[in-house]
């Protein structure tokens, strides 16, 4: 990353403006996008400046699902039942501990309607749900479980209900139509039909505050060129997380440093160090997504076990809680145990991750054998097995929960796939903002002309993950960033 100054200018260092708007947005990726939207739906002159020559960034890369739920018309047409306060309940455990509570009610309270203004904007969807067990839907359905709401331990929290929310894809599916490509490309055609301004090739540098302290613009650079931007109402920052930034990697998150993985290479943490020069205050910058390089199809058939042989998440849940609880918790330590029976079913199940298939690394006629030569302490994955296979005869898993339908003894041959060090991620903390979207200041109040919505800010995850959050939160309070500032 650049070492160029971030402290903020004052307006009388800005000899004459190059370009001017009502709303100026840094980043046109999902928050970016929905904050333009909502700002120009407001009645706002808008102008986003990006970083690259085109718009999208990480979401338009993405699977493209977004997280949402309370009963949307999705929902329904599936025959799913789902209320706010499910919803809630269940964010909260999966999200927190730490959780920011007033975010969570307006997002599950906002939920439906969210669904409803995605739809208006022309984003389309399918009225089909995808059961199966994968970081995305391989086919053309638009309604998947994407947090483990149906496996323990949350399934006994609240009634299941999905939520993640996938814009129907072109079927067959090619790289470059994925749910993500989909959605981005439609709110981004919508932000143009609004009149919405895009700058291209322009890095965001420092902001520009008058003698009140106030946002009024922006100081940034086009090809070595120098750009003064002002912004007659508000700045809103939707420039990624720190994914990118060694330095912030290793000061805050330093278990994924270097390891960054469904993230692009402009989320190097400008927008957060910006407001930071102006007093910004910083919430949950230690959280990260971490995503498990293993087919989900492969992982619910066996047992995971860590590098002592013993087992600690149960197969079935959500891929990303695989992760985190793996690299947090079992020092990145994982191994898939399963025959060649459940091997061979996993292979040939519908995915949306062939290339996560991985061959056994070590195949045997006994789990003694299989032990031995993995490494593992003697004795401990025989037990591990033995235990596992005893409640397996009776279609239960009594120790961790995973479900019945995923339950069966382990027999012979048996194999063990390495998944060591087999993660990375992404960063979910950085900017404190209010329910409006407005850039907190380390005393607690707005700083007055700065909103900033998407990873840039540290959103509703304070520890775990689902996926659908950052396209969820992104377009949901990018949309109220740029309200508030047209309202200003």
């Amino acid at each position: 990353m650049s070492n160029s100054p971030v402290r903020p200018v004052s307006i009388w260092d800005i000899g004459s403006w190059d370009l001017e708007s009502d709303i100026v947005i840094a980043g046109f990726g999902i928050a970016g996008v929905s904050a333009a939207i909502g700002a120009a739906e407001s009645g706002a002159d808008v102008l986003v400046l990006e970083r690259t020559g085109g718009g999208g960034g990480a979401a338009a890369l993405s699977g493209g699902i977004v997280y949402l739920g309370g009963g949307t018309r999705l929902q329904k047409a599936c025959g799913f039942d789902d209320t706010p306060e499910n919803m809630k309940t269940f964010l909260a455990a999966a999200l927190g501990p730490g959780v920011d509570e007033a975010k969570l009610d307006v997002y599950c309270e906002g939920s439906v309607d969210h669904f409803d203004w995605l739809e208006s904007c022309g984003v389309p969807y399918k009225e089909g749900f995808w059961s199966q067990p994968g970081w995305e839907c391989p086919e053309d359905d638009s309604l998947m479980y994407s947090g483990g709401e149906n496996a323990a331990p949350f399934s006994s929290l609240v009634d299941p209900a999905p939520r993640g929310h996938l814009a129907r894809v072109p079927m067959p599916r090619t790289g470059d139509q994925g749910a993500g490509h989909v959605l981005m490309t439609t709110l981004i055609a919508k932000a143009a039909d609004l009149g919405v301004r895009v700058e291209s090739d322009v890095r965001v540098q420092r902001l520009v505050v008058d003698d009140t302290g106030r946002v009024v613009g922006i100081v940034a650079q086009r090809f070595g060129d120098t750009l003064a931007v002002r912004a007659r109402r508000g700045v809103v920052l939707a420039t990624g997380s720190f994914a990118y930034n060694d330095e912030m990697m290793q000061a805050y998150a330093p278990r994924l440093y270097q390891r960054p993985a469904a993230t692009v290479e402009e989320h190097d943490g400008r927008g957060i160090l910006m407001a930071q020069a102006l007093g910004a205050r910083l919430a949950h910058m230690d959280a990260c997504e971490v995503a498990f390089f293993c087919d989900p199809q492969l992982i619910a058939r066996g047992v995971l076990v860590n590098g002592r042989g013993q087992r600690y998440v149960a197969e079935d849940t959500y891929p990303g809680r695989v992760g985190q609880l793996t690299l947090y918790q079992n020092d990145n330590q994982a191994f898939l145990v399963l025959d060649e029976r459940a091997y061979e079913e996993g292979m040939e199940a519908p995915s949306s991750s062939p290339q996560l298939r991985h061959r056994p690394t070590w195949v045997c006629e006994t789990v003694a054998e299989l032990e031995s030569e993995m490494g593992l302490p003697a004795g401990a994955l025989t037990a591990t097995v033995e235990l596992y296979n005893e409640h397996a005869e009776q279609g239960t898993d009594p120790v961790l929960g995973k479900k019945p339908e995923w339950v069966r003894p382990i027999g012979s041959p048996i194999a063990a796939i390495d998944l060591r060090n087999m993660t990375g991620g992404f960063t979910l903390g950085g900017l404190q903002t209010s329910v409006h979207s407005e850039v907190l200041h380390v005393d607690g109040e707005p700083i007055r002309g700065l909103y900033a919505a998407g990873r840039c800010t540290s959103g509703l995850s304070a520890w775990g993950y689902c996926s659908g959050i950052s396209l969820g939160d992104g377009s949901f309070f990018g949309r109220r960033a740029g309200i508030r500032a047209a309202a200003s």
